[in-house]
């Protein structure tokens, strides 16, 4: 199990700047793991969270309505689709009543990635944790933003 302080050769003036620390460390930790993870697939995490949001809505979208459901909000969203759009795993729609308007919409082969994902052995970051554990985590982080 991970130490902070051991990992970091560390010691810290008190216990929320450890916490803190601890978050943002965890956090680089977490963001390297899915960079390994998604590199194989020829995607990164902020793709592939745009990819799961056109799923999940089952419709296609306004691209303001994407970057607003993001895990990671990104000043690059439209350079994010546009690699998309290239590999074919995403289309744009113009608006006909307002060209500035433009909606995305997940292809066939978009689907298709996120079902080969979906089938990759995924390593559980939280399987250390309990259910309550958690929760108890989710409510923290929730408290802390």
């Amino acid at each position: 199990m991970g130490n902070i302080s051991k990992e970091l050769n560390s010691t810290f003036p008190n216990l929320k700047i450890k916490a803190m620390l601890n978050i943002m460390f965890t956090a680089n930790w977490i963001h390297s793991y899915h960079y390994s993870f998604y590199k194989p697939f020829k995607i990164s995490s902020q793709q592939y969270n745009i990819l799961r949001i056109l799923k999940g809505a089952g419709e296609a979208l306004k691209v303001q309505t994407i970057k607003e459901r993001m895990v990671e909000k990104s000043p690059n969203t439209t350079r994010l689709m546009d690699k998309l759009c290239a590999k074919d795993f995403i289309e744009r729609i113009a608006c006909p009543s307002d060209r500035r308007v433009v909606h995305i919409k997940i292809t066939s082969q978009g689907l298709k990635l996120l079902e080969d994902i979906s089938k990759a052995n995924r390593k559980d970051l939280l399987k250390n944790l309990t259910d309550d554990e958690a929760i108890q985590l989710s409510d923290l982080l929730d408290k802390i933003r």
